[in-house]
């Protein structure tokens, strides 16, 4: 039996890529799986179908909304916030509420989500949030806003598993780099850059990520907390 057999998951952003690979990691491995979409219902009913758990319509932008789900989804054995927003090109350019959302999307929602389950949380409770291998390093231009989202989380979980340790609580960012979703497809205009950073030259794969997250969230990580994982075939080597 699953050691996350019947466990309570919540998965912030769970509709497509790398967000439903991780739903139906947890629902195989026999949890309890809810997750929210926003902008994906056809593929969020198509995914809950498919894996027996419950989609829930919450936008991540909106700070009470986030909270709220957090809150009324009881005390949770694993949350793992994986919902982000994106917008590229030269910051001189940008629109100021499209930045405003990007930061409430990828930087005040995990803080907020984390905080909120971490209230009601058991002991052996986990928090895992999708950041990205940009965190750490930016190759090209046009994503400063972005890359700044990134590398907020890594200082989040530094200072959440200060918070929340001695309550048995781990948090932990897994930071991708390219992989293969709809949003960056493999077959994609900038494959070549992309795998010319790369050791391993080609996309990963999103069940690669629900990997790495699965294992964050069983017992043999209960002592990995405020840490970086890295899943990028090198690209930010």
């Amino acid at each position: 039996m699953s050691m996350l057999q019947g466990k309570s998951v919540l998965v912030l952003g769970g509709s497509r890529g790398i967000g439903a690979a991780i739903v139906r990691r947890f629902a195989n491995e026999g949890a309890n799986v809810t997750f929210t979409y926003f902008g994906s219902r056809d593929a969020a009913q198509r995914l809950a179908s498919e894996t027996g758990s419950t989609a829930v319509l919450t936008d991540s932008g909106d700070r009470d909304a986030v909270i709220a789900r957090v809150r009324d989804s009881g005390p949770l054995d694993v949350l793992v916030v994986n919902a982000g927003y994106a917008i590229y090109g030269d910051a001189r350019e940008h629109d100021p509420d499209e930045v405003d959302r990007l930061l409430r999307v990828n930087v005040h929602a995990p803080f907020h989500a984390s905080v909120e389950a971490a209230r009601q949380m058991p002991e052996g409770g986990r928090i895992i949030v999708i950041g990205s291998v940009n965190g750490d390093r930016m190759p090209v231009p046009g994503m400063a806003a972005y890359a700044l989202t990134k590398s907020a989380l890594q200082g989040m979980a530094r200072g959440l598993a200060r918070d929340f340790g001695p309550g048995g609580i781990t948090i932990n960012v897994v930071q991708p780099g390219p992989i293969d979703t709809d949003a960056n497809p493999e077959n994609g205009p900038n494959r070549d850059l992309m795998h010319g950073f790369m050791a391993i030259k080609r996309h990963g794969r999103p069940e690669e990520v629900a990997g790495m997250v699965a294992w964050l969230a069983g017992p043999e990580a209960g002592f990995v907390t405020g840490a970086m994982h890295t899943i990028d075939g090198a690209f930010g080597a």
